[in-house]
């Protein structure tokens, strides 16, 4: 047995048999390199897939390396060479692994106490390394298959066509098959799963809501649509926020309304058109068109309108507002924007076309002034909902986008178009005539800068990872990690080819696990200032401002 120092040449011999040893080196930066922290906390378990996902990726990264070096006939280091090269770089790999391990918590807490969070102080180390050695197993037999599935489709054609060329016949159809066999069964029965589990959720009545009695609320005896057929956030829209009351009681008994809340359930009606039809019918119905404000609200993915935007509006106008919304799906905001990003936008374009050509044949000087609004996937659909060439003649008076996705065009033009001394996480367009952005502070009054008669806020956090996912993070360092960051990204973060791209998918899934004002929960204190700036609503006082903000200061 030949041996370097006390280390048997076969013990490495016998593992390069079973595992390829560059591919188990790249696997353990890979994996190094996904403990380190990104935008949102991660739980052990969240940790040890994601370091499961990465182990893989790097064990395939490093074998197709080595099937390349050889490929290509490039000369090899002699056995006992490579036995010690491996021996040290297995050390080397092996130490970096144990130290980002040992720090692993201390990046976790780097972002939990910055989001006011209690410091996890025990990442887990064991538990998350049990994960991901599971998780990288299971991947490890599906790449072994596909290996397998080459393998055996080359060989049987080396029979009647060259080597070469049925070595790549044998991949192109080991790709074809397993694409097919994820693309076309996990994929879309996993789909149909969620779309079944969220449209179950979203049938459930919850014991905190109830049928209005109110005949100018959605869903009372007097409405045009079923209480039963809103879906679960539509009856949680039209059952909560203030009463006219409660406005009373926060006014010192000044005059104030009953807000106006319009919402249409996905089984309203069997087609979009017929859904937006009856959204019309019901604002006629309720006097919507009477009111001073008039909100257009695109609900996320689950079809949900955010409480936490719409309450502190309906204070700030005394209740003379009214809001619309229609549902359009039951999946969640990040799982669409993966697999659809466009799914939504036709209801909230044939929802505004309707709304806006009943608005406009109103007298100007006796109509409401028109907003749009929407958060998460809500967001994204609310732009592409209206072209602003069809109605520069006679414009809506702005909108309201918190939180919005990466995928949004509009959003990607104007941050890209930013001035050069504005960071990405906070541009600023031109000269703020139009279009403003704010995060946790109100960073809304731009000096020498005066709105136009069109006001677009944007709204959106550092830390949210709906906003900031990259899909070049791949091969890129986002723009938004450069410094200075956000207030609440950590300075701890580091850009990892491939591995970010990971941790930044993770974050999506996680970005609402956070307290109100981090990542994509957005607060009502920055609603209040954000809508301010928006609608512009008169007889408000700074120390008012701040009155009304401290309603929500234990908001959840």
């Amino acid at each position: 047995m030949v041996r370097y120092g006390k280390i048997p040449l076969t013990w490495l011999l016998r593992l390069e048999k079973l595992f390829s040893t560059p591919g188990l080196l790249t696997a353990t930066l890979f994996f190094a390199a996904s403990l380190t922290p990104s935008l949102i906390p991660r739980t052990y378990l969240m940790q040890g897939v994601l370091s499961g996902v990465s182990l893989s990726v790097g064990y395939a990264a490093g074998v197709l390396g080595q099937w390349l070096w050889a490929y290509l006939e490039l000369p090899e280091p002699r056995q006992l060479v490579e036995a010690v090269i491996t021996l040290v770089a297995t050390v080397i790999c092996a130490i970096i692994a144990l130290v980002f391990l040992a720090r692993a918590s201390e990046w976790q807490d780097s972002i939990r106490i910055m989001m006011e969070m209690e410091p996890v102080n025990n990442a887990r180390p064991f538990a998350v390394g049990a994960v991901a050695i599971a998780v990288f197993m299971i991947l490890h037999a599906f790449g072994v298959l596909f290996r397998l599935t080459i393998h055996v489709s080359s060989n049987w054609l080396k029979r009647r066509i060259p080597r070469r060329i049925s070595n790549l016949i044998g991949l192109m159809l080991a790709v074809a098959i397993f694409w097919s066999l994820i693309n076309g069964v996990l994929v879309k029965y996993g789909m149909r799963l969620a779309n079944a589990s969220y449209q179950k959720f979203d049938a459930l009545v919850e014991s905190n809501v109830s049928a209005p009695v109110n005949p100018v609320r959605t869903g009372s005896a007097e409405s045009l649509l079923d209480w039963d057929e809103l879906g679960r956030a539509g009856r949680q829209f039209v059952s909560w926020g203030p009463r006219r009351a409660n406005l009373s009681t926060f006014f010192s008994g000044e005059e104030t309304l009953d807000p106006i809340r319009v919402y249409v359930g996905l089984n309203s009606a069997d087609t979009v058109e017929e859904r937006a039809e009856l959204a019309l019918q019901e604002l006629r119905r309720v006097g919507a068109f009477e009111r001073s404000v008039l909100v257009i609200a695109t609900p996320t993915g689950t079809g949900m309108v955010d409480e936490a935007a719409i309450n502190p509006l309906e204070y700030l106008h005394r209740g003379d507002v009214a809001t619309v919304a229609v549902q359009y799906s039951y999946l969640a905001s990040w799982l669409s924007l993966l697999v659809e990003p466009d799914y939504g936008k036709e209801t909230a374009q044939i929802l505004f076309d309707k709304i806006y050509t009943y608005w406009t044949e109103l007298p100007k000087d006796d109509r409401p002034k028109l907003y749009l609004y929407g958060l998460s996937l809500g967001a994204l659909n609310s732009q592409l909902s209206a072209d602003i060439y069809d109605v520069v003649g006679d414009p809506f008076q702005g909108a309201l986008w918190a939180g919005t996705p990466f995928a949004s065009e509009r959003w990607q033009n104007i941050t890209m178009n930013r001035k050069p001394t504005s960071p990405a996480w906070l541009p600023i367009f031109r000269e703020g005539s139009v279009i403003r952005f704010m995060n946790q502070w109100n960073t809304l009054d731009l000096p020498d800068a005066h709105w136009g008669p069109i006001r677009y806020v944007y709204l959106q956090y550092a830390s949210d990872p709906v906003t900031f996912f990259d899909p070049e993070a791949l091969y890129r360092e986002p723009a938004w990690m450069d410094y200075p960051r956000g207030p609440d990204v950590s300075h701890e973060l580091r850009w990892y080819p491939i591995v970010t791209l990971f941790q930044l998918t993770v974050d999506m899934a996680a970005a609402v696990k956070v307290p109100l004002g981090y990542g994509h929960r957005y607060a009502p204190e920055n609603y209040i200032d954000a809508w301010v700036a928006v609608t512009a609503p008169k007889g408000w006082s700074d120390e008012e401002i701040e009155r009304l903000k401290a309603i929500y200061e234990h908001w959840k």
